[in-house]
């Protein structure tokens, strides 16, 4: 084939002397036009295609990304080079009567190969100039790496050279070893000097890729060093699936979607995000199931709906309340349908009794809506603590052992008995065989009226809906004044949850007192369609219509209406209010634990199935207990000094009626608390090197937990978090890979790049005054800028996180190495396969790891040898721990008692000469310890034997491990990881359920049968994705082929749930739950920052300092549609597609407000930041809601702002870290701390900014 030539004559370019000269000076023939010819006539024209995909092998891999896809892919490789991938389709079959699962993919996935040889690849170590600098002087001079580093850090002129330039190039190539024996220097002066916990890891998303996870965090946990939370940090974490369930998104497989007949897309937009699974969806229109979408924007799965909703951003929760007043209203109380009660009855703690608190007349004067009542005769009550056994007489229960964590039900008669299966019996000897949901000789009344005898009571239901007020001490905040049933039990007033329910749903019924709506049509009171539309802006027809709809079908099809949920509604600051109005809905309408119905909550691949072996892997489990886990929003909240900014007080927020347990308190002041009494975890801890406070624990021959109770009574210690700006008290070492920290997730960008690296940036708030900083905690008048030795970074391209470390670490892509992927969307295990050796220098992150933990064995001789680790670990959940704080009281401290009322204290030996010998070896606490997932105990004593033979064994000699199996390379590990898990594992799902049925008393076993003899390896992965065993370690079952669906043990098998009831609840009676007006779900509205912060509310115009016009606008941050997870913003399809930079898009009417077209550069402004991108003005936004897609990264044509002269910020430059009190809770019930399932979130979407046109005339 050859191009054709010109059709100019004489003029021609070929008649130029220095063309044809050019063809003399280029490698091949050139045509007469002087072009060069690569091929001429006939077939062999089709070489070049032929030679383009051709191809030496195929290789099996799979991405690691957060899409939760897991898709697998044939990865095509030709003379060593990956030149192309495609979808594999061999996966198991879902049988005949509903669509196969492949081809899995996307776009996105199958341009991924793009990144193995872009120009952003990392392909060497590299580690900062002016770093590098300082420490070969010092090493050269002092011949010890760790006595370099210290002097180096310890030297405040030589560690601000360093940390300003961060951000700001100057990174040099420079070898392997260097660039690993600079962290491992660091890592063992910080461990001496500092403490374990003043290192923290952070990676994320373990399940994308579960060995090179967790390496890095079996790394950390043998030091002692935290692992940072990923799924609460990116608000992806549900915390209403811990409040309601006591379990964290346990969900259904995206194949249970076509088993629905009624399906809401309600903040989650599944073509976009869910890429692969959505045709599911799509398919079950052919058996008509009924699509509605729930979203402020024309999104990419409304073009899929029946029926689209178009909420008011943040306002889904008064949507959700509206609908079910409409069941309620006419299912439960109209029709009281028989399969709707009975299962509230039986799975649900509608029936548990509630004590009534009586409220005085100076109680309701101070709440708006509360003085209609006031001064007037008849009592007012407000709801309060479970009725408990321990306050009945004695004989009330067969069972008395845990009593005061008993609640209690009652029968037609009056009589009040024990329903069984409340969290009383899930631990100690009395209720073995009697954990369950049976009720036998029980047969409990759902509302007090159902009983012989009642009268009506008045009681007081917060509400946050009113229009705010300047002075208010709750903005927004009122009470509604509703009656329900109510009867006296041994002097306690007593109604149900269901009585409650109805009432702060505004469903009347006859001869009860209180303010109740009129109809449908009534927005005077809380709960009608009505209300909601003046809200939510969605017509109250339509509430009424969906409602009634998706209660129609549940009770029709036997539950098959499924809410599919995700980041849209999850990542407000009050998101677990809007879930619980969500649930509440799945359990109204008995669709929980219903194959095709309940709750489905997807952001994030977020299930890693093999989840005992893992754990006990990626936390060093084997070795030592427990390993440190810290709530990353609270480490980096402090971390980032954002505490000294946040001037909102908890009873801003608070409930009017409250027991006021949060008066006073700051956002910070209620960290430091739950830090203080246990209920999370809290890294660093104290003040004083843990590896101290060994030593100084065995010298006065004393345990370690008594010690410390010891010295914080004396007050010779205390809480790092009561003074974290203290030299003693900053973490030193941040450790990121899988991950982009500052690119994708920092919220608070800019506090991030002031206090936590110490370099430039464009913090526009001011610090808090005298008078309203916190008072539990040290202000030093200078704040901490820099507090950060060491931030590392291993990734395989150039980001935000990369461009500000001071050492990156050229990482392996997916296609590159050995690894492990599962998902909740299927049930199928993946394997990661080296298609390609790594190239360049790139190295794999447990080649990482490993090399670290050796190196930091050899320099620890000396220098720390055996230490005696105190460390403190919160009360956890699926523990005894859970029975901490009775009826969730939290009462004056009095002491400091261990267990209690403060972090549990245990002393860790370890010897960190042999770190890197125990990240090679199974160590003996599996076998001789056991794991347990979930409360569940396994005991892989067999598989322990088995692992030796597949792995081999330490030698003899060799440490404390010789003779166990060896987990030396990345496919040992992954065989052991598979190995020690149910759901990889028949024999030990079967053991695991025998055990638990000896806690139930109810069948489980069965569900395991058949597979006892079923092992997953490694090898099998490689062949073809594997179905996983049901298991005890999750709650659905995929037993007989069936997809999986969340809690079908519990409704199937009557096993409960793991809350303080055993049933999932719409009421919580933790005093901090309570003070926030939260016991029952309510509507709340975005964050009022306004009003709490001073802020420009939304809506607002006016002139910028620069003189143009600005607009304040809601700020969201979701998802693009091709620049996620496979495929990322910074290339060059992306660049193109997306107008080579960073984009705001705006609807036509805000544009207007401040002049400016679509494709005009604009800023955005607030007070933690600045930003400059080009506007995208498009009639798909509502007005007063701008986008900003996250993740766009401001490395590639992102200029310089107007207003400051620096690089015009992220996404994440316009957020703030905002904590909710009550995700601090812990220590009560399904209350408890486990790692990645409670704790605050790095929510985002309560943000407003200002926005304007900027001069048009952009610098770079």
């Amino acid at each position: 084939m050859t191009r054709q030539a010109s059709r100019h004559t004489s003029s021609d370019a070929s008649g130029s002397p220095l063309f044809r000269m050019g063809s003399w000076l280029r490698r091949g023939k050139a045509g007469d036009d002087a072009r060069q010819i690569f091929l001429e006539g006939g077939r062999e024209a089709d070489v070049f295609y032929r030679q383009r995909y051709s191809y030496d092998k195929v290789v099996r891999s799979t991405h690691g990304v957060n899409c939760t896809g897991s898709c697998s892919w044939k990865v095509y490789v030709k003379d060593g080079i990956i030149t192309w991938e495609s979808q594999q389709t061999d996966y198991p079959t879902t049988g005949p009567d509903m669509p196969e699962y492949e081809p899995r993919g996307c776009p996105r996935g199958a341009a991924f190969s793009w990144y193995e040889y872009s120009p952003t690849r990392i392909k060497h170590p590299y580690v900062r100039s002016a770093l590098v600098d300082l420490y070969r002087e010092a090493r050269a001079r002092l011949g010890d790496p760790v006595l370099a580093w210290g002097e180096i850090v310890s030297d405040p002129e030589k560690s601000r050279a360093y940390k300003t330039q961060r951000g700001r190039g100057g990174m040099i190539r420079v070898s392997w070893e260097e660039a690993t024996e600079i962290i491992a220097a660091a890592y063992v002066h910080t461990l001496k000097a500092f403490g374990p916990d003043r290192c923290a890891g952070f990676s994320v998303i373990p399940a994308m890729s579960m060995i090179s996870y967790g390496a890095g965090s079996r790394f950390h946990a043998l030091i002692g060093a935290p692992l940072l939370s990923f799924y609460d940090w990116y608000a992806d974490l549900p915390p209403a699936s811990p409040q309601v369930f006591g379990d964290q998104t346990d969900v259904p497989e995206s194949g249970d979607w076509f088993n629905s007949q009624y399906l809401i897309m309600w903040g989650s937009n599944v073509p976009l995000t869910r890429t692969p699974d959505a045709h599911f969806m799509a398919e079950a229109r052919y058996h008509g199931q009924k699509v509605v979408v729930v979203s402020p924007d024309f999104a990419d799965n409304t073009k899929f709906a029946d029926d689209w909703l178009r909420v008011h951003p943040g306002t889904d929760g008064a949507l959700a309340q509206a609908m079910g007043h409409v069941i309620l209203k006419e299912f439960h109380v109209g029709r009281r349908e028989p399969s709707f009660l009975d299962y509230m009855r039986r799975y649900s703690d509608s029936p548990f009794l509630v004590r009534l608190d009586a409220l005085g007349q100076d109680d309701l004067a101070g709440a708006p809506g509360g003085q209609a009542e006031a001064g007037q005769a008849a009592p007012v009550f407000a709801p309060g603590k479970f009725l408990t056994a321990d306050l009945m007489p004695e004989g009330t229960t067969q069972r008395t052992e845990h009593n005061d964590f008993r609640p209690l039900v009652m029968e037609a008669d009056g009589t009040v008995k024990d329903p069984g299966g409340t969290l009383a019996d899930h631990y100690g000897q009395e209720g073995m065989g009697h954990w369950n949901l049976a009720l036998k000789g029980v047969d409990p009344v759902m509302s007090v009226m159902d009983t012989d005898e009642w009268h009506g009571a008045l009681v007081a239901l917060p509400r946050f809906d009113l229009p705010a007020e300047a002075g208010q001490e709750s903005v927004g905040a009122g009470v509604v004044l509703r009656g329900v049933p109510a009867r006296r039990v041994d002097g306690h007033l007593v109604t149900t949850v269901y009585d409650l329910l109805l009432a702060q749903y505004a469903v009347g019924r006859d001869g009860l007192p209180g303010q109740w709506p009129t109809g449908y049509d009534d927005p005077s009171t809380p709960g009608t369609p009505a209300w909601q539309e003046e809200i939510t802006g969605v017509s109250a027809g339509a509430a009424v219509r969906i409602g009634r709809e998706f209660a129609l079908n549940a009770l029709e099809s036997g539950g098959r209406s499924m809410i599919l949920m995700g980041a849209g509604t999850n990542h407000y600051y009050h998101s677990d209010q809007i879930y619980r109005t969500f649930l509440a809905l799945t359990t109204m309408c008995a669709t929980q634990g219903v194959n095709g119905g309940g709750w489905a909550h997807y952001v994030g691949q977020e299930k890693v199935r093999p989840i005992t072996g893992w754990a006990n892997y990626a936390f060093a489990l084997d070795w030592q207990r427990p390993a440190r886990q810290m709530i990353a929003t609270g480490w980096y909240y402090l971390t980032t000094d954002q505490w000294r900014y946040d001037g909102a007080h908890a009873e801003a927020m608070a409930n009017p009626l409250g027991p006021g347990r949060l008066r006073g308190k700051t956002i910070a002041d209620c960290l430091v608390e739950s830090a203080q009494r246990g209920w999370t975890p809290s890294y660093p801890t104290f003040d004083r090197n843990p590896l101290e406070l060994g030593r100084a624990a065995r010298e006065a021959g004393v345990p370690p937990a008594e010690y410390v109770a010891g010295e914080l009574t004396a007050g010779r210690l205390r809480f790092a978090a009561e003074d974290p700006d203290a030299e003693e008290n900053r973490p030193r070492i941040l450790a990121n890979w899988r991950t982009n920290l500052l690119g994708s997730s920092a919220k608070g960008t800019e506090y991030f790049m002031r206090h936590m690296l110490g370099t430039l940036n464009d913090v526009n708030a001011e610090e808090l005054p005298e008078g309203s900083r916190p008072a539990t905690m040290a202000w030093r008048e200078e704040a901490a800028s820099g507090k950060l030795d060491l931030m590392w970074t291993a990734d395989f391209r150039n980001t935000s996180t990369t461009l500000h470390s001071d050492v990156v670490l050229p990482a392996a892509t997916w296609y590159e190495k050995h690894d492990l992927s599962s998902t909740d969307m299927h049930p199928f295990m993946h394997s990661f396969n080296a298609a390609v050796d790594p190239p360049w220098e790139a190295r794999t992150d447990f080649e990482t790891y490993r090399a670290l933990a050796h190196l930091v064995s050899e320099m620890a001789h000396g220098h720390l040898n055996a230490q005696l680790d105190v460390l403190a670990a919160p009360l956890s959940h699926d523990s005894p721990d859970e029975y901490a704080t009775p009826s969730g009281r939290v009462g004056e401290r009095t002491g400091w008692r261990p267990g209690v009322d403060m972090p549990k204290i245990v002393g860790v030996e370890r010897d960190y000469r042999l770190v890197g010998h125990e990240f090679d070896t199974l160590g003996p606490l599996v076998d001789t310890a056991g794991m347990a997932t979930k409360g569940v105990l396994m005991m892989p004593d067999r598989e322990v034997a088995h692992l030796a033979r597949l792995n081999g064994t330490a030698a003899v000699g060799s440490g404390p491990g010789e003779g166990r199996p060896l987990l030396d390379t990345d496919v040992k590990a992954a065989d052991m990881v598979l190995l020690f898990s149910g759901t990889t594992n028949g024999r030990l799902a079967f053991e695991g359920f025998r055990t638990l049925e000896r806690r139930t008393g109810t069948r489980m076993a069965d569900m395991a049968e058949g597979d006892e003899e079923k092992r997953i390896s490694f090898e099998d992965t490689r062949i073809q994705p594997r179905s996983v065993i049901t298991s005890p370690e999750w709650s659905g079952s995929e037993h007989g082929g069936r997809r999986y669906s969340a809690f079908v043990q519990n409704v199937e098998r009557n096993k409960p749930w793991h809350t303080l009831t055993g049933r999932p609840q719409f009421y919580i009676d933790h005093d901090w739950m309570q003070d926030m007006g939260e016991a029952l779900p309510v509507f709340r509205p975005p964050l009022d920052l306004a009003h709490m912060y001073g802020e420009v509310p939304v809506g607002h115009v006016g002139r910028s300092p620069e003189g143009t016009a600005e607009v304040a606008v809601r700020y969201l941050t979701p998802h693009n549609k091709w620049a996620i997870h496979s495929q990322y913003f910074d290339n060059p399809h992306m660049l193109t597609l997306g107008r080579g930079g960073q984009t705001i898009w705006m609807s036509p009417r805000d544009a207007e407000k401040i002049g400016v077209r679509d494709n005009e550069w604009v800023e955005a402004y607030n007070r933690n930041g600045i930003v400059t991108a080009r506007a995208v003005v498009s009639h798909r936004m509502p007005e007063g809601t701008v986008y900003m897609h996250h993740a766009q990264e401001r490395v590639a044509g992102t200029p310089l702002t107007e207003r400051s002269g620096k690089r015009g910020g992220i996404h994440n430059s316009l957020t703030r870290i905002a904590i909710k009190p009550t995700h601090l809770v812990g220590g009560y019930a399904q209350l408890s701390y486990a790692f990645n399932y409670y704790g605050p979130t790095g929510n985002q979407r309560d943000e407003v900014t200002m926005i304007r046109r900027r001069g048009q005339e952009v610098q770079f």
